[in-house]
């Protein structure tokens, strides 16, 4: 398998303040524990490229764009944030990023459906998939999985796609941005009830939330997903398949209450890996979403990335 790893260093210059969270140690940790792995050497590195307004325009609204980059803009050569919501904040860096983790899933996604690569991992932040059409929220300005979706279908003609959400939060983001588009299958599972408190409520059958209550473990995902994702992904015959891949189902991450370990991880991906071998010529992009505990987060990365480049 070729399995690319895009990411940036203008991903590390967007903070949202010392107290944060979704903080650039994040992919800081992930760097040295691919080091530590000895996995580094097997993976292709790549440099996320930039978005286009028009990239960004397939999902986000001109009153979203604008919101993010002139605010981000303004605030260029200052020390100063302003803020979206209570958790969500802009510095001077922060539309370069949010270009840079966008453009890497387009870019990954061009090279995959190339042929150049079989799948890629983007490393990328700000993450994504809380960004409504509308609305930037939740650590995200831009869902940068449903901006690679789109282009998938809009430029390369992708008649039918996948994107499985393994965050503990509800993607509503991605939801929105595909509540009435059946060429998309969305199939995730969160803990719930928690933030953004939706995805509980009956939608589209393309759409297969599969919400878990807190302090549920592994066992009690694999045995979810086998009984509602794979069904529903079997019948869609997805041509690509499209990862949010927040790891902060773990249980040793605090910003949520679940129990998922790092062979969790593996397995599912296993599982994600099997369905792209049988209808999409294996292609798979992931991109990083939550995961706030350093340690949980770099290990897990790892154990998702052995298996996307056929190391475990």
């Amino acid at each position: 398998m070729t399995t690319a790893f895009y990411t940036h260093t203008d991903c590390l210059r967007h903070e949202m303040g010392d107290w944060h969270p979704e903080a650039p140690v994040r992919l800081q940790a992930i760097e040295d524990q691919l080091i530590a792995s000895r996995i580094d050497q097997f993976l292709e590195r790549r440099e996320a490229p930039l978005a286009s307004l028009e990239d960004i325009g397939r999902v986000h609204t001109g009153n979203a764009i604008s919101l993010v980059h002139d605010n981000s803009l303004a605030l260029a050569g200052k020390s100063d944030y302003y803020s979206i919501d209570g958790d969500t904040l802009l510095n001077g860096h922060s539309w370069q990023a949010a270009l840079r983790a966008a453009g890497a899933a387009i870019a990954a996604t061009d090279a995959v459906l190339a042929g150049e690569l079989d799948n890629a991992f983007c490393s990328v932040r700000p993450p994504g998939h809380h960004a409504t059409p509308t609305t930037p929220m939740g650590f995200c300005f831009f869902n940068n999985v449903a901006v690679a979706a789109r282009h998938a279908m809009d430029v390369h003609g992708l008649e039918r796609v996948a994107i499985i959400d393994f965050d503990v939060h509800h993607g509503n983001g991605t939801e929105a941005a595909f509540a009435h588009d059946p060429r998309v299958l969305m199939a995730s599972f969160f803990q719930h009830p928690f933030y953004p408190f939706s995805g509980a409520e009956p939608a589209e059958s393309h759409i297969v939330n599969v919400p878990v209550p807190a302090y549920s473990g592994g066992d009690v995902v694999r045995a979810l997903v086998k009984e509602k994702w794979l069904p529903a992904l079997h019948a869609h015959r997805p041509q690509m398949i499209f990862i949010s891949a927040g790891f902060d189902a773990h249980r040793e991450d605090d910003m949520g209450q679940m129990g998922l370990v790092e062979a969790d991880y593996a397995w599912l991906t296993k599982e994600v890996m099997a369905i792209a071998r049988l209808y999409a010529n294996n292609r798979i992009v992931s991109c990083l979403e939550g995961g706030y505990n350093l340690s949980a987060l770099a290990r897990s990365v790892v154990a998702h990335l052995k298996v996307l480049a056929d190391l475990d």
